[in-house]
């Protein structure tokens, strides 16, 4: 499986934090999809991955988590406790590499920019396409008479997700049944395994 780079804002923690998981999570054969870092229940991380499909299942979180676990430990980026949470991406997935958003053309993301381009830093439309360095975005609320798809730089992506509509819901059904090792049965919920005893003094609390 090729692991290519990922474009997405992240706090100096998330980026060291991601830096750990990362090797981890592709000598498994999974891809690091995002790494957040949240105050939620006093703090959690939270990491989502998916193997070559864009699957993650239950299992795969969970060898994850065994895996990752003692080296989060060892390395301690995190100097309070915090909850693991160690998730799929769901349906309205994060959209990180140039892949996602061949993957998806033709559905609607939301797209925000660390620089202008075109005058705006924020783009809502439905994906056209994309290659190694670029990719497009059709706006359905563009002026009469001026280009309504826009090609941006990838090295200018800062957070850009799928929008969660019919036509969305309508291909990961069937995405889900055209796979006949898919075991979850409400393709509305993400695959999650959560850990509430994680954090720097963890044995202890164990």
């Amino acid at each position: 499986m090729a692991h290519t780079r990922r474009y997405i804002r992240e706090s100096a923690l998330e980026a060291r934090i991601a830096g750990i998981v990362e090797p981890v999570a592709q000598s498994l054969g999974y891809d690091l999809v995002r790494i957040r870092v949240t105050n939620d229940n006093g703090c959690t991380l939270q990491i989502m991955a998916e193997d070559e499909t864009g699957r993650f299942t239950i299992d795969d979180c969970e060898k994850l988590h065994n895996d990752l676990n003692p080296i989060l430990d060892l390395e301690d980026p995190i100097d309070r406790e915090y909850h693991l949470e160690i998730s799929s991406p769901g349906i309205d997935r994060p959209l990180v590499r140039a892949r996602d958003f061949a993957a998806w053309a033709g559905h609607e993301a939301k797209v925000e920019l660390s620089d202008m381009v075109d005058g705006r830093r924020r783009f809502r439309g439905e994906i056209v396409g994309a290659d190694e360095e670029t990719f497009s975005i059709r706006l359905p609320d563009a002026p009469a008479g001026t280009e309504p798809v826009h090609t941006l730089p990838l090295a200018l992506l800062a957070d850009a997700k799928l929008v969660m509509t019919d036509k969305l819901l309508e291909e990961a059904r069937q995405r889900q049944a055209d796979d006949p090792d898919y075991d979850d049965s409400d393709e509305d919920v993400e695959t999650i395994y959560t850990d509430e005893t994680d954090g720097p003094d963890a044995e202890e609390r164990n």
